[in-house]
């Protein structure tokens, strides 16, 4: 499981235009945003949202244009699941004017913190179980069955 020594507490562990350090994701997310909103909004979920529904949901509102507010919907739940101050404003604001930046960053932000969004939240589980990890730093033991 990845550390999280580089972190402190109340702050992103990366900045919001720092997209290169996952050069991989940035790629991804700049062509297809909605795999990454999907990705990051099953762990985000812990599994009860899938990652074919997010992707499918956003998808549908980039269509109309009102993806911003299903963005800014995970970016307050991921903010809640780390202890990250809530900013209101400034996260509409940044998934309204930067959306992939937004979701770059969530992305990366879910590693350090141990989940591999790529995998879905099944297999994360899985993983921390082989690992011997008996809970992730930001999910509750009840989840972990």
């Amino acid at each position: 499981m990845p550390s999280t020594a580089n972190s402190t507490e109340d702050q992103w562990s990366s900045g919001l235009c720092d997209c290169l350090d996952d050069p991989i994701n940035c790629v991804a997310t700049c062509f297809f945003p909605c795999i990454t909103m999907g990705e990051n909004a099953e762990i985000i979920s812990k599994g009860q949202t899938s990652c074919i529904a997010a992707t499918t949901i956003y998808y549908l509102l980039c269509s109309i244009g009102c993806q911003p507010g299903y963005g800014f919907l995970y970016r307050s739940r991921l903010r809640k699941l780390l202890g990250l101050p809530k900013e209101t404003c400034k996260d509409n604001i940044v998934h309204t004017c930067c959306c992939f930046c937004a979701l770059c960053q969530e992305h990366r932000e879910l590693k350090l913190h141990g989940a591999d969004p790529a995998i879905g939240w099944k297999a994360n589980v899985e993983n921390w179980r082989s690992q011997a990890v008996t809970v992730p730093p930001f999910f509750e033991p009840e989840m972990m069955r």
